[in-house]
């Protein structure tokens, strides 16, 4: 018979503090836009709930800009560039520092991905620098898709100027800049994802101040209809369900009391870390504005080291882009520009737990695993 030692009894691991939980509007706040659709018996098809979803939305912006609400934010840049002419076959100029969905939704509207890289203080394509590599792009290019880092809105009078300048559609992948959003002098996407502040599930916008671009785009999201039900264009099925319109109906209700907790929870987190200089939060991240990530800038070349030894106090994160885009097996063959600076943010930056419901204690013990993770990848 075996003997037990106490000895031998392993001591309990500390509970995870989780790199993100996604909380989505409850049953009963969803319910009264449950029972609008039971009784209208509208259930998709630009129902009175998409409508209201699409005003609600638009009324957010300060430039008379108007929404069109699609399935998912990965389709809705994928019909926002063709909608604006981008032409297929054509390079798609963007930051090789996104997430993934970028470069699917620009091979999805015929284009191939030209990656180039980001300014090395916003995280984000630099418009003069854009000019420099359309010159030197090795085949023609047909649109330019600069990204909301982490979402964080970019100068979009900017790009407003670059497409003027040059003849080609800009459109901005600002999937998770939905609190940052205040104005669209050039289309922007937004994603509705059940990961994002304000969320439907899924489910995805356009913003934009150019009218024929969004009926475009609405006739392109559904079967190519413009007024009637002849197919006038290719298009496909990328219509908004009345059920994900109930659900970011409930969410904006919801959204100026979540975007108070949001916000006290990432100022918690800056307070955690005001003594520790080497790390650094994006400009007005937490006050300006939020999103449903927290990523800081480490010391140069060490978030490796600093992920691991955060996993070992409990503490989980997320290389939310990995090494870059153009590192990932499906867009290999893509051309690219020397990305130094794209290199040096898959090294140098980190996700940190983050989300609404994250208390008080947890936000100290990240702040302090961060301080003992900073000495023991140093050492």
């Amino acid at each position: 018979m075996a003997v037990l030692k106490r000895n031998h009894i392993p001591a309990s691991e500390p509970v995870r503090v989780p790199i993100a939980r996604p909380r989505l509007p409850t049953r009963e706040m969803i319910a009264p836009y449950l029972d609008r659709i039971d009784d209208a018996r509208r259930y998709a098809n630009h129902g009175p709930l998409v409508v209201e979803l699409e005003q609600r939305l638009a009324g957010r912006l300060v430039d008379a800009a108007e929404v069109v609400t699609c399935a998912n934010g990965t389709v809705a840049i994928t019909l926002a560039l063709r909608a604006a002419g981008a032409k297929p076959g054509s390079l798609c100029l963007m930051p090789a520092w996104t997430f993934c969905a970028s470069a699917h939704a620009a091979m999805g509207a015929g284009l191939t991905p030209y990656f180039v890289d980001v300014d090395p203080e916003t995280w984000m394509l630099d418009p003069a620098a854009v000019l420099a590599a359309i010159a030197a792009a090795p085949a023609e290019v047909g649109a330019i898709l600069p990204v909301a880092a982490f979402g964080r809105t970019p100068d979009l009078a900017c790009w407003r100027d670059v497409a003027d300048g040059t003849g080609l559609p800009v459109i901005v992948d600002g999937a998770a800049a939905f609190d940052g959003l205040e104005c669209a002098p050039v289309p922007v996407t937004v994603s509705l994802h059940a990961t994002k502040t304000c969320a439907a599930g899924e489910g995805g916008y356009v913003a934009s101040s150019d009218a024929a671009f969004l009926a475009s785009l609405r006739g392109l999201a559904s079967f190519g209809f413009h007024g009637d039900r002849s197919a006038r264009t290719p298009a496909c099925n990328a219509k908004m369900s009345e059920y994900a319109a109930a659900v970011a109906l409930a969410s904006l209700d919801a959204w100026p009391a979540d975007r108070a907790r949001f916000a006290l929870t990432a100022q918690r987190l800056r307070a955690g870390l005001a003594l520790r200089p080497e790390i650094g939060f994006q400009p007005g991240w937490g006050a300006r504005w939020i999103s449903s990530a927290c990523v800081v800038q480490t010391p140069a070349w060490r978030a490796p080291g600093i992920a691991g030894a955060l996993a070992a106090l409990g503490v989980e994160t997320r290389d939310w882009w990995g090494e870059g885009c153009h590192r990932q097996p499906a867009f290999a063959d893509c051309p690219r520009a020397p990305l130094p600076v794209t290199d040096r943010l898959a090294r140098s930056t980190l996700g940190l737990p983050y989300f609404i419901d994250l208390d008080e204690a947890d936000v100290r013990r990240v702040a302090a695993a961060l301080v003992d993770a900073l000495e023991t990848a140093h050492g």
